[in-house]
Parts: C-alpha cells; structure tokens; sequence
C-alpha cells in the first residue's frame, strides 16, 4: 500500500473517530437551536504549531455545523493579522501577547475565544540562567510584530530590562530560522513553541529558562486565543458562533481523550510522531476556557507592553475594542456535556 493511501486510510479512521466521539458526547446536538450559517465557507491560517491541535481537528466538526468549504490557508510566516486585513483568511489564532499591539496598530481583529495557556518554553544556551540575563544577549525572532517579539519583551519588562534598548534582536526571518539560528549559537536565547521544545530537548541543545505551562506568573495566563476579522464576525454571528463551537469542541476533545487528540493530529499530517503529539497535548491545559478569565490575561500583556512603551492605547480599551466574549460566554452554557 502506497503512502498516500495509508495517509488516506488514516485521516478516514481519524474522521470516524472524531465523529464518533462527537456522538458519544452529545456535541452533535449543541447546534440544533441555532439557525444555519450565513455563509458555508470559512478559511483558517494555518499555523506550524501542533499545540494548535484544536483548530486542525476542528475541520470536520465545522462539517458538522454547516461549513461546506473549510480552507487552511498557509500562514505568511509570523504576520497572519495582515492576511486578515487583507481577506485572504476569516480566523486566526491570537496569543494574548500579541494581540492587543495588533489591534493598536490599527488592524480590524476580535478575539472570540480563549484554547490554551502554556505553550512557549524560552531557551537560553549556558550562560543564559534567567530572564535577567539576556541583558545584552542576542535574542532570535521572526520579527519586531512577531508573538516571540512582544512574549519576550512582556517577560523582560517584568523583571524591569528595557526590550528596546537593554537586548539585541536577532533577526531569524521564519520559524525554522529562528530555531536555527540558535542551534548554531548566533543567538543566545530562542522563544519555542511545539514541536521546537521537543525536538530541541531531543538533539540536547539549550536549556529551559522559563516554561510558561509551569513557571509563575506565566502559568497564570492564555496563551492562544482564536480571532477573527471583525467584518466577518459582524455580517456573519451565527457563522462566527459556530466556528468557535467547533473549536472549543475540538479544544474538549484534547483535555479529555488526549490520544484521540493526537492520533488526529497525526492523521491529519501536522505532526509525524504519535509520541512527540501526544506528550504536547497531554501537557497544556485544554479546559481553561470553560473557567478563567480572558480579560486578566490580556490585561497582564498589555500592562507590561504599555509600561514598556511598545503600544500607546490604554490596554483597557484596546481589550474593549478587540474582544467580543458573547459566543464564548454563550458556549461555556452550551457545552455542559
């Protein structure tokens, strides 16, 4: 049997599984009350990060709510936000860091949703021991409108370094290349997000300085959030509802059946090993999003970004004017089962 037809067999036992599962817990009943979407097509950035599993696995449960042409369109390295500006996608995954410059620089974004926190582990090389000790260290980045960019820059205003005088930004151009570029030690600290940890602590390079799933305050706060053009969420609610539905379904299925979770992933061709989905899967926290606050998290962000002089608004406004939490209080109603 040729790779492509075990590729295939797979997806499909994936799918049935995916759908099964869905049975079993009643999701696919969620959606009865609601009308149909407005439109049937809804396109999604795809991202290079499996942590993001329950947008991929989401595919087929956007089936479910009544999307006929579901599209992952391939992401322009770190700047997704302009993709939305452009058209060229409806949903794209947030991060809490770098979501309110985005609305501060003037790009017509809302965050629907919290998935997850605790996906990013900041590596340093040896003489790199804390986040006080990249004063004066080279730092690998996509880009200075990069989520590494304003991550690292929150955790160093924190602890009172100056990120746009005090380190020196290594430019990496893409996400293999910031990886590489501190592979080779022409960077000396390198903000990762799955698989780089895992491949990272596989070839023995580097060590963790912070890993935001355990080390305080970092644990305390979502990561990724899923965001959408505003435009699409004000013409089309109801499609936009359902698009956070599959998600936050998706996002169930990873906190309570993780190697189902996995096997799709895998099956679905984000990620080769079973065992290196897996063990990401089963290490951040799933269902958060039915009990913490988005707003705290966001705020933290932009409190340290605001006081650090990397966005002018008021974080409390900027939160006000790129958040809309109605589908997702109205799901954390839902979705009891």
């Amino acid at each position: 049997m040729g790779s492509n037809a075990t590729l295939n067999r797979r997806t499909f036992m994936a799918r049935a599984s995916l759908l099964s599962a869905a049975a079993c817990l009643g999701w696919n009943r969620t959606a009865a009350a609601d009308p149909p979407p407005e439109v049937t097509k809804v396109r999604l950035v795809k991202t290079p990060a499996i942590c993001l599993g329950p947008e991929y696995i989401a595919e087929d449960l956007l089936r479910l709510e009544g999307f006929t042409d579901i599209q992952y369109v391939e992401r322009d390295n770190n700047d997704a936000y302009p993709m939305l500006a452009e058209e060229r996608a409806d949903f794209t995954v947030a991060t809490a860091p770098d979501l309110l410059p985005a609305v501060d620089a003037g790009y017509a974004i809302t965050a629907l949703a919290a998935i997850h926190g605790g996906c990013y582990e900041l590596f340093g090389h040896e003489h790199v021991r804390s986040i006080r000790d990249l004063r004066g260290k080279r730092v690998a980045i996509t880009s200075r409108r990069a989520v590494e960019y304003f991550y690292i820059a929150s955790m160093l205003a924190y602890v009172g370094v100056d990120p746009r005088k005090d380190v020196e930004w290594v430019d990496g151009k893409s996400f293999d290349g910031t990886m590489q570029q501190f592979v080779e030690g022409k960077a000396d600290v390198f903000l990762a997000f799955p698989p780089q940890p895992q491949r990272l602590r596989a070839a023995k390079v580097g060590h963790v300085i912070v890993n935001t799933s355990q080390d305080r305050p970092w644990n305390n706060y979502f990561c990724c959030m899923t965001a959408a053009r505003s435009q699409f969420v004000k013409a089309y609610p109801v499609a936009s509802k359902r698009v956070v539905r599959a998600i936050l379904k998706a996002a169930d299925l990873c906190a309570r059946e993780p190697e189902r979770a996995a096997r799709l992933i895998v099956a679905k061709g984000y990620e080769p090993s079973y065992e290196v989905s897996l063990n990401v899967v089963r290490s951040l926290s799933y269902s958060r999003w039915r009990t913490d606050n988005v707003d705290d998290s966001l705020r933290f962000f932009g409190v340290r970004l605001h006081e650090a002089g990397l966005i002018k608004g008021d974080p409390n406004k900027l939160i006000a004017q790129g958040t809309d939490w109605r589908f997702l209080n109205e799901l954390k109603r839902e979705l009891k089962v």
